[in-house]
């Protein structure tokens, strides 16, 4: 008996690990967790702009890794990740839009509007962003509900 519930606390803490290991299924992380390639998602809010984060101040959030460019960043995501978290998990609005699909973006190109963070896809002449803003109401419903099916289909 006693064999069997220490068998079962290994089994289920060795579950609990990998769980937390694993970046959630929806973050754009590279094969080492990392969060859009280390873009600090504080500063597109407070900086109005792209900012690479710092190794030394990252956070690990859901899985995913997250760098900061300043401590004072890394606290406010600590206390409110919710706030800076980008749409679509990071990947880039107008194909979630568009085409129900997750796309890389060139973390460089953004939009913040309504308190929310989009990132798009800008590179051999397509910028998406453009794309995004020339039909943008339509595109964000259909990517609000596309992202939805996909979150709750895992």
């Amino acid at each position: 008996m006693l064999r069997s519930s220490v068998l079962l606390t290994l089994l289920f803490s060795a579950t609990l690990l990998m769980a937390q290991a694993k970046p959630a299924p929806y973050f754009n992380v590279d094969a080492k967790g990392l969060w859009v390639e280390g873009y600090d998602p504080v500063a597109y809010f407070a900086e109005g702009k792209a900012r690479k984060g710092l190794p030394r101040y990252s956070h690990v959030h859901q899985g995913a890794t997250f760098h900061f460019s300043t401590q004072a960043y890394l606290e406010l995501f600590k206390r409110m990740p919710e706030r800076y978290l980008p749409q679509y998990g990071g990947y880039c609005a107008y194909a979630m839009g568009a085409t129900n699909e997750k796309v890389e973006v060139d973390p460089e190109t953004f939009k913040v509007k309504d308190g929310k963070l989009f990132l798009f896809y800008n590179a051999f002449f397509n910028n998406t962003l453009t794309t995004w803003n020339k039909d943008e109401v339509r595109l964000h419903r259909a990517a609000d509900a596309n992202w939805k099916a996909f979150v709750h289909a895992r």
